[in-house]
């Protein structure tokens, strides 16, 4: 018999000498000489990874961002031998329909920041009090502020579990959705799969689908090119994060500017943002994201995942999902799928081509993604 672990309170609150060493090494960076001209060619940009850096040491406001953070009721819960770091959030209507969102990477549940009121107290953000949502945002395990593993085997599967576990035994909801992008998404399919008897919808911004061996029409043709220029040139990170995590994220763990080259390049390169990273996301936004990784030195713990999945061949390999699914497909998402391609694998009741936006579609376009899930969930929700 698995014991219940009690549910603690945690609120954001770095300790001073975190923030004071970081602005020690900021100021200490040694930085990189690229060839004139090159811009973001072969990477980040260090022109701009130094202005950002710079902003960061000078202007940026932790605790301005805590307080922010901590007007979401935070918790901490041991699952599975790791303490689970969550946002529990209630609708504005009593009986809520509980959803998880979950995140991915180099995402954190920040991500989710913008969208959890507009989830939980649709009544002020253009909805209706029936819409109301009860919000759980969990950090991936090894992500961020929660519980680090200390042993092997954490892949999608295992991760899946624990958060199945979360939702209905520590928090009691015997039915409930999930949402998610990136890491989240294929998390969230799995749950879909495994763990079906409790997962009334998945909602994705994030769908792996099969192109076709000859893709046939134009649209097929254009969509399989992009996907495959896009695994050939840009997916480096992938590879390294999967075999030998440990060797990059030694570096990234010393350095914040290391950090903010490898997390600010994807994405300026998976949004859409023209090339332009900052007319989608701020300097604070930024900035809030990467303290996610260096303030509780989750570097290296959260880069494992890759190497955890490639270990995990369950994780991928969940059949067809027949828990109904919706698909918000964002135009730039880098690994954008057709419908066609997904409905082999998924339960597809409701999709939209959604007019902009990217891979961090919670970020970027947050009235576009509640509106969807929304949308999709009136009709979950009744029949659960």
């Amino acid at each position: 018999m698995m014991l219940r672990m009690a549910i603690r309170p945690f609120r954001f609150d770095v300790p001073q000498s975190v923030l004071d060493d970081l602005r020690s090494r900021l100021e200490a960076t040694r930085w990189v000489e690229p060839i004139p001209g090159t811009g973001w060619d072969y990477g980040a940009d260090p022109a701009y990874i130094r202005e950002l850096c710079e902003y960061w040491h000078t202007s940026f406001d932790w605790r301005a961002r805590e307080q922010e953070l901590n007007a979401h009721p935070g918790f901490l819960c041991e699952v599975d031998g790791v303490d689970l770091h969550f946002w529990h959030v209630r609708g504005e209507r009593a009986g809520a329909f509980p959803l998880l969102l979950i995140h991915g990477w180099p995402g954190s549940m920040f991500e989710f920041h913008e969208t959890i009121a507009m989830l939980t107290h649709p009544s002020q953000h253009g909805g209706r009090p029936e819409d109301a949502f009860d919000v759980v945002v969990p950090a991936l395990p090894g992500f961020g502020f929660g519980g680090k593993p200390r042993e092997r085997g954490w892949g999608i599967s295992r991760i899946a579990a624990a958060f199945d576990t979360l939702m209905s035994r520590e928090l009691g909801y015997a039915r409930y959705g999930v949402q998610g992008g990136d890491w989240g998404g294929i998390i969230s399919s799995k749950m879909g799969s495994a763990h079906a008897d409790h997962v009334a919808g998945v909602h994705l911004n994030f769908v792996f689908g099969q192109p076709p061996a000859t893709p046939q029409s134009d649209e097929e043709k254009a969509m399989a090119a992009a996907l495959a220029a896009f695994q050939a040139t840009e997916t480096g990170y992938s590879a390294v994060q999967g075999t030998k995590p440990i060797s990059l994220a030694a570096a990234q763990a010393d350095s914040p500017a290391g950090l903010a080259a490898w997390v600010v390049e994807k994405f300026r390169t998976w949004s859409d943002c023209g090339g332009d990273v900052e007319s989608s996301f701020s300097k604070d936004t930024l900035l809030t994201n990467l303290m996610f990784y260096w303030a509780p030195n989750s570097v290296a713990s959260s880069a494992t995942i890759y190497y955890e999945a490639r270990h995990d061949p369950a994780g991928f390999a969940y059949g067809r999902v027949e828990t109904p699914t919706a698909v918000a497909a964002f135009p730039k998402e880098p690994w954008r799928s057709l419908r066609s391609w997904a409905e082999p694998r998924f339960n597809i009741v409701r999709w939209t081509d959604m007019p902009r936006g990217g891979h961090f579609a919670a970020l970027e376009e947050p009235g576009l993604l509640v509106d969807d899930v929304r949308a999709f969930f009136a009709t979950a929700r009744e029949t659960s």
